[in-house]
């Protein structure tokens, strides 16, 4: 895949799960748990010990979904992120370099921004999606006066989107939501309900 039609797969169902657990292990069951449930996206978080042995295996078992790799912070994680198999990598802050490799390698890139001006910066970086991060800072209402004069900036809320606020990020304008423990904690038959609930009320925001 072009790294829009990666892009524009990640987004498809306006949300992404993330998955930030104390071991591999952890990391590799809850990412299984919200792709058994019906995501078809996850982004494991490289503060997770072991995180390349999870994304090798994620990718390995699961070969049809959108596994990425999120807290990438410079190009040497980037590059690791990438041959472990991630098929995109998301970063909580802006580096320049991170974004020059992933495209070097045709993985699309979204960076953690919280201003209009990080906003623009990062595009005119190349950055393929925006993460507002932390999105308890901000409300869907701020980035519906923001995208009123930057209609082209794709934005992903991540930290502190719930089941609940979702649907209004959405139908304020953002292309997708990050969501971590909301979706990904407790077993199997609680993240299917939750997905299944999600997806629908996400549906019906657009």
């Amino acid at each position: 895949m072009y790294r829009w039609q990666l892009m524009e797969a990640v987004t498809a169902q306006r949300v992404f799960g993330i998955v930030r657990k104390p071991t591999a292990r952890e990391a590799v069951a809850a990412a299984h748990a919200v792709l058994d449930a019906g995501l078809e996206a996850v982004e494991v978080a490289l503060t997770t010990p072991g995180a390349r042995t999870a994304l090798a295996e994620l990718t390995r078992e699961r070969p049809a979904a959108l596994v990425g790799a999120g807290t990438v912070l410079d190009a040497a994680a980037a590059r690791e992120a990438v041959e472990a198999g991630a098929r995109f990598l998301v970063s909580p802050s802006l580096h320049p370099e991170v974004i020059r490799t992933g495209h070097r390698y045709g993985v699309p890139v979204i960076p953690g921004v919280t201003t209009p001006t990080e906003m623009v910066r990062a595009l005119e970086e190349g950055a393929d999606a925006l993460k507002l991060f932390p999105a308890t800072t901000a409300t869907p209402g701020w980035l519906r006066d923001v995208r009123a004069a930057l209609p082209q900036a794709p934005v992903i809320p991540t930290g502190g989107v719930t089941i609940d606020s979702a649907p209004e990020w959405i139908a304020a304008g953002a292309v997708a939501c990050g969501m971590g423990s909301a979706l990904t904690s407790g077993g199997v038959q609680e993240a299917g309900e939750r997905v299944t609930a999600l997806l629908t009320a996400l549906a019906q925001a657009r």
